[in-house]
């Protein structure tokens, strides 16, 4: 098992991707605590799983450090982190207001980078080892427009990433980030009729309009993850990878 007795803690993982990685976690022997925002979804995927809920709002940087927190006084230690919670609410450069700004910059930068701020702590406290992976996103390389403070938020992280990894580097601790792209979820599911008036069949035409024929999966996604917080994925820190089917800089 590539995380045998690891305590893991994953944010924003009560639903898409941050759900998978727990499942994916559990299945390979660590001992998984995650967060989310709803009680009663992290209760029921709790339940579910066998996996340790933890009530969080990460805009708050006292819950974003907090999370780590309880899982040392629940277990003793961090080994890995992987942030997942993302906010992907739409906004233009033109018309996003400065509180869509601020709740882009809360969950999709500011929580990470809390939350990694205690796990490292502890890591080099105890003069241990960890792991973090940070879900990010391809769009961080540009993006559509109406993705403006996401994108803002988003490509900050690219850079806390490489710069933790860096500062981190002597003290064991990998950091990578994955790219990920356009992914079916639950909540890409919502922003899609919420946005983008999308029906019922949403699904089956954008697998049409992708080379692979189909979108990102959550489960292939949650093994690459589960790979880079493993001892597997060697030496490996400060890499961003692009986990996508868009060929970044080519052209037809």
């Amino acid at each position: 098992m590539l995380l045998q007795d690891k305590v893991v803690l994953v944010n924003g993982g009560s639903q898409g991707v941050g759900a998978g990685v727990v499942r994916a976690a559990l299945r390979e022997g660590a001992r998984v605590v995650f967060t989310g925002r709803r009680a009663d979804a992290g209760e029921a995927f709790a339940k579910e799983t066998g996996a340790v809920f933890v009530r969080a709002d990460l805009a708050d940087p006292a819950k974003a450090r907090g999370s780590v927190e309880q899982v040392v006084d629940l277990c003793g230690r961090i080994d890995c982190l992987v942030n997942a919670a993302g906010l992907t609410s739409r906004g233009s450069l033109l018309d996003t207001t400065p509180e869509l700004f601020d709740a882009h910059v809360a969950i999709n930068l500011r929580a990470p980078f809390f939350a990694m701020q205690a796990a490292v702590r502890n890591m080099v406290d105890r003069g241990a080892p960890g792991t973090i992976v940070n879900i990010i996103t391809s769009s961080a390389h540009g993006g559509q427009p109406f993705l403006a403070p996401y994108v803002a938020a988003k490509a900050g992280l690219v850079g806390l990433t490489r710069n933790a990894a860096h500062a981190h580097r002597w003290d064991r601790v990998r950091i990578n980030g994955l790219n990920i792209g356009w992914t079916d979820t639950e909540g890409e599911d919502a922003i899609q009729r919420a946005f983008h008036g999308a029906g019922d069949d949403w699904r089956e035409k954008a697998a049409e309009a992708v080379p692979m024929g189909k979108l990102g999966q959550v489960d292939e996604i949650a093994d690459f993850v589960v790979f880079l917080l493993s001892d597997r994925s060697g030496v490996v820190t400060g890499s961003v990878i692009d986990w996508d089917q868009i060929v970044f800089g080519g052209l037809d």
